[in-house]
């Protein structure tokens, strides 16, 4: 399970897997750090971290508090010494760039690693904006190729803020979650990714998890037993509620007075209800 958004653009790091066009408009290039041994398969990679490069103001949303974003993504990766049946297998460690076109930034705090695909190994996971159509949601594999997005918002300065991902339901699949227009529309929205796609599965209006200018969200998800939680503010910032997702549909329930001060913390670490 992972969620939550912190400070702002620092490295992203994997957790340990026990915790955890162009072609057209996209032009992707590897910079290898290390010879790749012959006969190393591609699936083998993992991604270790991921970094946002290429500061630019080409957009001037200034969502989060200033008007630079980003038009590169570098996405570390190594085999784990694997790819060979042989005692003298050798890691072999590569950095991936995911440059975008001028049309495009990267909106965001940070690459998130996040386990999308559900084989204990994190993708990376983005906000990624067009400077007509505004954000979505972007999860990059260990390849650097654009795994699965959800359609853009569909009008310039138009943002979404992640809360994380999780088998939010018990289905054996990965929902993400996230809230479409924080300062406007104040939806959370759930995908599930199936196939290499992302299909959406429930919406709740009435929530959000950031103000326009701040360089955090306000949310994550939580387990504190009883299965999985997102947890969220209500539209205007005076209670806490967790939201949880059965049979397609998302039920709500109020936990406690929103502090600015206090913000989530103890609700996340299941210290309130």
């Amino acid at each position: 399970m992972a969620g939550g958004g912190k400070a702002r653009r620092p490295l992203a790091r994997a957790q340990p897997p026990s915790i955890r066009r162009a072609a057209q408009t996209l032009c992707v290039s590897l910079a290898v750090l290390a010879n790749a041994a012959a006969g190393s398969a591609r699936e083998n990679w993992r991604i270790l971290s991921a970094e946002f490069s290429e500061p630019t103001t080409r957009y001037g949303h200034a969502v989060l508090g200033d008007d630079v974003e980003y038009g590169s993504l570098l996405i570390h990766v190594d085999n784990g010494g694997s790819g060979a049946l042989s005692f003298n297998a050798v890691q072999q460690k590569a950095r991936l760039e995911v440059r975008l076109p001028l049309t495009r930034v990267f909106e965001d705090l940070e690459p998130r690693l996040w386990d999308v695909t559900g084989d204990g190994l994190p993708e990376v996971v983005v906000i990624e904006t067009d400077v007509e159509k505004g954000a979505q949601l972007a999860i990059y594999d260990a390849a650097g190729q654009k795994l699965a997005q959800t359609p853009h918002i569909g009008q310039r300065n138009r943002w979404l803020a992640p809360i994380g991902a999780a088998d939010l339901d018990g289905d054996g699949n990965i929902e993400i979650a996230y809230i479409d227009r924080p300062h406007l529309a104040k939806t959370l929205r759930i995908w599930r990714y199936e196939g290499r796609k992302l299909v959406e599965v429930a919406s709740l209006k009435g929530l959000t998890n950031h103000r326009v200018g701040q360089d955090f969200i306000t949310s994550g998800i939580r387990n504190c037993g009883q299965g999985p939680e997102i947890i969220t503010v209500d539209a205007d910032w005076s209670r806490i509620v967790a939201s949880r997702l059965k049979d397609g549909i998302v039920t709500r329930r109020d936990i406690a007075r929103f502090d600015k001060k206090a913000g989530l913390t103890s609700v996340l670490a299941c210290k309130a209800d």
